[in-house]
């Protein structure tokens, strides 16, 4: 490969992926629009639950960053990094219909848990080829332990 073609590569993969994450995310959390929520809105929430608005700017945020970090390990070809963290792109794509379509709670808990052990493993692997893609996704990492307190809340709350 011609070291012109490996540095067009070096950002138009990580634009790809944010694109591409973003746009899974986006089709996620699509999937559940013009359902009832309010079944959300009658459930007792858990103190530190942030208003519905807050959702969507983070969640666009961690998507971009999340599709960076991705594309810098398809360049690096970390190809057991992008294995790992495909695995946990579907576990965070399945938690919202989960959770907001389909009401279960215990469940959705049970994902996301799997989850928050997804996106530990992907920042371990990413950590050995690519410093700068470990700490892309660590704020993800962050929000999806927040995410996973909310949803235990929500559980007990509403049991």
């Amino acid at each position: 490969m011609t070291e012109y073609r490996r540095s067009k590569l070096n950002w138009i993969l990580p634009v790809v992926g944010a694109v591409g994450c973003l746009a899974l995310g986006t089709a996620s959390g699509l999937s559940t629009v013009g359902g009832d929520d309010s079944w959300y809105r009658a459930i007792v929430k858990p103190p530190g639950t942030p208003p519905g608005w807050v959702f969507g700017p983070v969640w666009s945020i961690l998507y971009l960053m999340m599709g960076i970090a991705l594309g810098r390990l398809i360049v690096r070809r970390a190809w057991p990094a992008v294995w790992v963290f495909a695995m946990q792109m579907v576990l965070n794509l399945v938690w919202t219909p989960v959770f907001f379509g389909l009401h279960q709670i215990a469940v959705a808990l049970a994902v996301i848990g799997a989850l928050w052990f997804g996106v530990l493993a992907t920042i371990l692997f990413s950590r050995k080829v690519d410093g700068i893609s470990a700490w892309l996704l660590t704020p993800y990492l962050i929000w999806v332990t927040y995410a996973s307190y909310l949803n235990a809340g929500l559980l007990w709350l509403n049991r």
